[in-house]
């Protein structure tokens, strides 16, 4: 069975490395943190920096938060890249720019080793659930070795192409999840605001055209009023500055995720970095001057 190495074990990582130790792998674990005891009790095995965990395992992986994290992981004092050998496979399951992604794949693959850009949808219910969207970019060989593996960790698992495609399949995700999130925002304050009672309306909508995953989960949350994260907006800010700086490049103009990103920075404005994402309603609801339910 493969040894793996696993690098980030915070929200999303730890689940998912708890997943790959009940499936029986080897797994070296290394974390900015103290690895968690549930792990190590699991039989993970912790080491010391990313340089150790690729010298021991065949493959690694790493779950951090941007791609500077990355960068450092992979080329920092005691990186994988320091550790690496020849024949392993690198797999990045962070969300990061597509263009560093590229980059960062030709320099690991002139050490000899493959590389994988495989970023994931589905929050940390996805991921405790493994449920988790796989999207991947890179080698057919390497994906082909990995399937089984992101089967562990995941339902929906897609090689979407070359290195850099995986990161861009998911900046795609982050814009539509950000503009239903907006969508479901306005629809509930309108109905709230119009005297509707927005957890019946909701649950109308679930039963026709409306209905969708962010207005079954996030509609609930911001009628319940349970924005403790399981995405932060701080998050999904990076990832729409990753949309943004992208459609610069390529010429493009994306209105929408523009004011989605507008709306996130207001939250932020007001002490809400940490909240989940589907707190952009209270931006919305800051401007109408109306929450669409009681705390």
């Amino acid at each position: 069975m493969i040894d793996i190495g696993f690098i980030g074990l915070g929200t999303m990582g730890r689940p998912m490395a708890g997943h790959l130790l009940a499936a029986g792998h080897r797994v070296f674990l290394h974390d900015v943190a103290p690895v968690g005891p549930e792990l190590i009790a699991a039989g993970g095995v912790p080491c010391k920096s990313a340089k150790e965990v690729a010298e021991e395992a065949d493959v690694v992986i790493i779950m951090v938060p941007d791609t500077p994290h990355v960068e450092a992981v992979l080329f920092g004092k005691d990186g994988v890249a320091s550790g690496i050998s020849k024949g392993q496979i690198v797999v990045d399951m962070s969300s990061i720019s597509p263009l560093a992604t590229k980059e960062f794949a030709k320099k690991i693959e002139a050490l000899g080793a493959d590389y994988l850009d495989a970023p994931v949808s589905g929050g940390e219910v996805g991921a405790k659930a493994a449920s988790l969207t796989i999207m991947v970019g890179g080698p057919e060989r390497a994906f082909g070795t990995m399937k089984p593996i992101f089967d562990k960790m995941g339902k929906n698992v897609t090689h979407v192409g070359a290195n850099g495609d995986g990161q861009t399949t998911k900046v795609a995700n982050q814009i539509i999840v950000a503009l239903t999130i907006e969508a479901v925002s306005e629809a509930l304050l309108f109905a709230s605001k119009a005297g509707a009672d927005p957890a019946l309306v909701r649950k109308a909508l679930m039963g026709g055209f409306a209905s969708s995953r962010i207005l079954e989960v996030h509609g609930e949350r911001m009628v319940k009023r349970n924005f403790d994260p399981g995405f932060r907006i701080e998050l999904h800010q990076k990832d729409l500055n990753l949309a943004l700086e992208g459609a610069r490049a390529l010429g493009l103009s994306l209105p929408s995720t523009a004011v989605a990103q507008q709306l996130f920075s207001s939250c932020t404005a007001h002490g809400g970095k940490g909240w989940d994402h589907s707190a952009m309603v209270r931006a919305l609801e800051l401007m109408a001057g109306h929450e669409i339910a009681a705390a």
